[in-house]
């Protein structure tokens, strides 16, 4: 395989750390984070030791055997390029920078589709496999919503039965993006069953996932893909739930990952609501009724009029009032302008979710715009 950039071969690099790496997440992302990059650790491989005595045993053995991990590497890699499929690498813009906050996250990303991994919104909707029709109103109900609310946001599931395929077709229908996160490889879909609503989303959303091709549907990966549900979200709302599952799995994560976690109640009794109903009783997630309750609960309630505002024409203050934290981004613009939203985090020392609002703020008073490739300018 030849390598065309710096770009290429890091993301050739990670794919074959994930591959002789695949049990300890964070361990591998603690190993990167000191070197820097896969491919520091890749060309430091004989003297791992000396940047982090403590590293893994069985890590260092698979390093010592890593050119069957790069060619497996090199034949998904040609996979991609022939399916259309983009391998993100997590020093990469477009890999979800929210993801890049949780200690366990993949050093790299498939994708395929249209949407933008780094939207201003991002909203994960999981549930039971089972879900009944009291769910599938709940998730209809509150995803149309969430359009007329806030129409550039993106909806995460897994495309699994019950929730998760109501609630990614449901936004095809209300013209909102939205991103399947999947238990396996993209040379398949998993169940068969989803594979045209898994088509339209390639178009209006589209599949991620961290597995190379061939990877079997195993239940492990479904409780491994949780995390990203999690992690490249906002916050997390479950809407159907039995006292043992999946969602509650991703719940726990969402906290764990500080995400804003929700639930919608249920009838006491009903045992696809006694998950829900638990969450709220132990404080583990707060209770919505509808969109207007989740985006009130995030803060994002003016956005809407905002929007509005702005489409109809009304131009920004020429000395427009900042909060102290949209002074904070001014500033690190006015010291470098043109900066990407991963930079940015790390020039202002904000959250990635925390500055994309700010961001979105900041652009509706006309003191920044975006450019290509997420880089905001500013104007003032």
């Amino acid at each position: 395989m030849t390598v065309q950039s710096p770009m290429e071969q890091e993301v050739r690099n990670a794919l074959a750390l994930m591959r002789i790496n695949y049990f300890n997440l964070a361990g591998l992302r603690q190993l990167y984070d000191a070197m820097g990059s896969a491919t520091a650790i890749v060309e430091h491989k004989s003297d791992l030791r000396d940047v982090m005595p403590d590293a893994s045993p069985r890590l260092l053995e698979g390093l010592a055997g890593i050119d069957e991990a790069l060619k497996r590497a090199d034949a998904e890699l040609e996979f991609c390029r022939k399916h259309a499929i983009e391998p993100l690498a997590m020093s990469d813009a477009r890999y979800p920078q929210r993801l890049c906050e949780c200690d366990d996250a993949p050093l790299a990303l498939f994708f395929r589709g249209t949407a933008d991994l780094n939207a201003r919104h991002i909203v994960s909707v999981v549930g039971t496999r089972h879900c009944t029709a009291y769910g599938q109103d709940l998730i209809n109900r509150f995803v149309s919503d969430l359009k007329e609310l806030l129409p550039d946001a993106l909806v995460v599931s897994g495309l699994a039965y019950g929730a998760d395929i109501c609630a990614h077709r449901k936004a095809l229908a209300c013209g909102l993006d939205t991103v399947a996160v999947l238990a396996h490889g993209l040379d398949t879909i998993y169940p068969a069953r989803h594979r045209e609503t898994a088509k339209q989303m390639l178009a209006q959303g589209g599949l991620l996932t961290e597995y190379f091709t061939q990877t079997n549907a195993d239940k492990v990966n479904f409780v491994r893909r949780n995390r990203i549900v999690a992690g490249m979200a906002d916050a997390v709302i479950v809407v159907e739930s039995a006292e043992k599952g999946g969602s509650l799995i991703t719940a726990r994560l969402s906290r764990e990952y500080n995400r804003d976690t929700f639930a919608f109640p249920g009838a006491v009794g009903a045992p696809y609501s006694a998950g829900c109903n638990r969450l709220i009783a132990r404080n583990e997630a707060s209770l919505i009724t509808s969109a207007a309750d989740f985006v009130e609960a995030m803060g994002w309630q003016n956005e809407a009029a905002l929007r509005a505002a702005q489409h109809q024409g009304i131009e920004r203050q020429l000395f427009p009032e900042l909060t102290d934290e949209e002074q904070i981004v001014v500033g690190a613009l006015t010291k470098q302008n043109d900066r990407q939203v991963n930079l940015l985090a790390v020039d202002t020392n904000l959250p990635v979710s925390r500055l994309t609002a700010l961001l979105f703020e900041l652009e509706l008073k006309g003191v920044i715009k975006p450019l290509a490739g997420g880089i905001y300018h500013l104007i003032m």
